[in-house]
């Protein structure tokens, strides 16, 4: 067991993970704890319902593992995501399951709770360990997921949406293919090998057989190529044909990705981005962005991959900045 003096234990009940982590006042993160939601092979997603009642399931158990690894004299305050974005009306069911637990875990300590959104967390993760970790002043960020595909503008503790999609997000758009593939959801790993794979064989940039995503100022549409990927995949022959249109349908986000990131930075000086969601941790995305990026005047912040799909880590780590400001 490890033996700390003063940490953070924090929660996370995304769309499809439960998460615990302990991060200490040092900001070194002692437990990293997930599990992943159950779906049923061929489904593109959960019912909110049936994915808190997992969360409800798996939170106890974490908890106990927690415990296993770290004395809970050590523990000074606790921490929870409570609902997707900063904002007042932000809601989603899922959230609730955490926040809940959490409570109850602050109260059975007798230290305090501190609530944050799950995009916060998202950003504090992303940002750990890299240049953007602590950011004075105004920095862009991604945030790209399952459900999420936005383009923010952080000042401080003020996070406003300015650009990303106008339908469904990348992370569904990779998911949805994945599934119509055969795959189990989520399919993003599985994806992003593929991508990678094929990525080696220099395959010409007139040979996509899509149509580019076209950017309306700093917004998009991504249903456009979800449709003409499907219809790609019902008309191909063998697998490897498959495996090509996965890698041109990966080169068609990266291709938006960088032409987006361009117009936003150079309305800005010094422009420094973060990207983070779990489609964020795609090695074929981030190695293509910061090969386009490469000789533009701007910082590129991409965290570790572990930490840019759904952690507690991130609001563990703002649960230390609230109680030792």
């Amino acid at each position: 067991m490890k033996q700390i003096s003063r940490g953070i234990l924090a929660f996370d009940t995304s769309n499809y993970t439960t998460s615990a982590a302990v991060v200490d006042d040092s900001r070194n993160i002692v437990v990293d704890i997930r599990k992943g939601l159950e779906v049923k092979q061929g489904d593109r997603g959960l019912r909110q319902s049936y994915a808190l009642f997992q969360h409800i399931e798996n939170l106890p158990f974490l908890i106990e593992r927690v415990f296993q690894e770290v004395n809970r004299d050590g523990i000074k305050a606790v921490a929870v995501s409570n609902k997707p974005r900063p904002l007042k009306d932000s809601y989603m069911p899922v959230f609730r399951g955490g926040e809940g637990f959490a409570r109850a875990a602050a109260a059975a300590l007798g230290v305090p709770l501190f609530c944050f959104s799950h995009q916060e967390g998202h950003l504090a993760a992303a940002g750990y360990g890299t240049s953007l970790e602590r950011v004075d002043g105004e920095y862009l960020a991604y945030h790209l997921s399952g459900g999420t595909c936005e383009l923010l503008l952080v000042q401080g503790e003020r996070i406003e949406i300015i650009g990303g999609t106008k339908d469904i997000s990348f992370g569904q758009l990779i998911d949805r293919a994945g599934v119509a593939m055969g795959m189990q959801f989520p399919a993003g790993s599985r994806m992003d090998a593929i991508a990678l794979k094929i990525k080696g064989c220099n395959l010409p940039a007139e040979k996509n057989p899509f149509k580019p995503i076209a950017l309306d100022g700093l917004r998009f549409n991504v249903s456009g190529i979800e449709t003409q990927f499907i219809r790609a995949l019902k008309g191909s022959g063998g697998e490897e044909e498959r495996e090509v249109l996965v890698y041109w349908l990966f080169r068609s986000m990266l291709d938006c990705l960088a032409k987006l990131t361009v117009r936003a930075a150079k309305t800005r000086k010094n422009a420094k981005i973060l990207f983070s969601g779990g489609v964020s941790s795609s090695r074929f995305l981030r190695e293509g962005l910061a090969e386009s990026l490469e000789k533009e005047p701007f910082d590129l912040g991409f965290g570790m991959p572990q930490l840019s799909s759904d952690n507690a880590v991130g609001i563990a780590l703002l649960g230390g900045q609230a109680l030792w400001r």
